[in-house]
């Protein structure tokens, strides 16, 4: 439905996003994953046509971005990070007035309105200012917002920021439930929130494609790395690191607080089968008191680590 082909986007000398190439297929909920400054929000502007890019091609369907920028924007609803609303107006008002600028009179825009309201879950608020209300439910407006005109394709950058773990949650269902009949793409840097909600990830680092591929084939895709959490009584970091540093594979060793005792490790490390073996005879040999011992689940959070650490 989507093709994006040599995406680069400059700003001055600045290389935003760097030569990008990714399709979103219909019916699929993609989320773009990435650190601060990483370039998915860049990304995401020239996908709807507000920003040009420096090189690369964007097709829709068989629209193509410029020369077919106002047919694209028709097929798709656009939330910002932060929703443009008149705080000073009702919500049915609002809504009201964003059905009229989509054209919509009468009885259907009753109808949409109403449906949106239902979906979006802003029945009790209807006939409250927008600034009355919480962060989560103004995010729920921005929704509506979006789908008024009951675009094709929906863009949602950083839908749950700065909301609450539970209206975190009120909107990830929210998204789940409009993904059964839209393309949704949407960014975030929360990556429970992307594990929990999307069937595809793609995650950039400094302008690039780091991976693009489903939350669990990225999770049963060969591990770069291993973390185990050690707490150890009766030892001090320097003996640790010395006698770990002799096990083959052993990457790096970290404590947050090496001064106390008992002392909590992170060991990274190669993925290595024999690894934790080769460690307990070590703990063995020295006498230390093992309290805990185990081996990180290798899940979306320690992917995204591995992709975008700094070398």
């Amino acid at each position: 439905m989507i093709y994006v082909e040599g995406l680069t986007k400059y700003y001055k000398n600045l290389c935003a996003v760097d030569r990008i190439s990714f399709d979103i297929h219909k019916g699929e909920i993609l989320g773009l994953l990435g650190p601060n400054g990483a370039g998915k929000t860049t990304t995401l502007r020239m996908l709807t046509g507000y920003l040009k890019p420096t090189a690369g091609k964007i097709r829709v369907e068989d629209y193509r971005i410029p020369e077919h920028s106002l047919e694209i924007r028709k097929r798709m609803g656009y939330l910002p990070e932060s929703a443009p609303l008149y705080h000073e107006m009702l919500v049915f008002d609002y809504l009201c007035f964003i059905a009229g600028v989509r054209g919509l009179l009468g009885s259907e825009k009753l109808s949409r309105i109403k449906t949106l309201s239902d979906l979006c879950g802003l029945t009790d608020v209807m006939h409250k200012p927008i600034g009355e209300l919480s962060k989560g439910y103004k995010q729920r407006v921005g929704l509506a917002h979006a789908m008024m005109n009951d675009p094709e394709i929906l863009v949602l950058d950083e839908p749950t920021s700065g909301l609450d773990p539970n209206q975190i949650v009120e909107i990830r269902e929210i998204i789940r439930r409009i993904g059964k009949e839209k393309t949704v793409i949407l960014s975030t840097h929360i990556l429970s929130e992307a594990e929990a909600t999307c069937d595809r990830v793609v995650i950039i680092n400094k302008g690039s494609i780091a991976a693009d591929d489903t939350t669990q084939n990225l999770k049963l895709s060969g591990n770069r790395e291993t973390l185990i959490h050690v707490c150890l009584e009766n030892a001090r970091l320097e003996s640790v690191k010395k006698q770990f540093s002799a096990v083959g594979d052993v990457l790096d060793i970290e404590s947050p607080n090496p001064e106390t005792d008992p002392m909590n490790l992170k060991i990274t490390c190669r993925s290595s089968e024999n690894i934790r073996r080769d460690l307990y005879r070590k703990i063995k040999q020295n006498d230390w008191v093992l309290l805990e011992f185990y081996q990180e689940t290798r899940n979306l959070e320690t992917i995204f680590r591995e992709l975008t650490r700094e070398n």
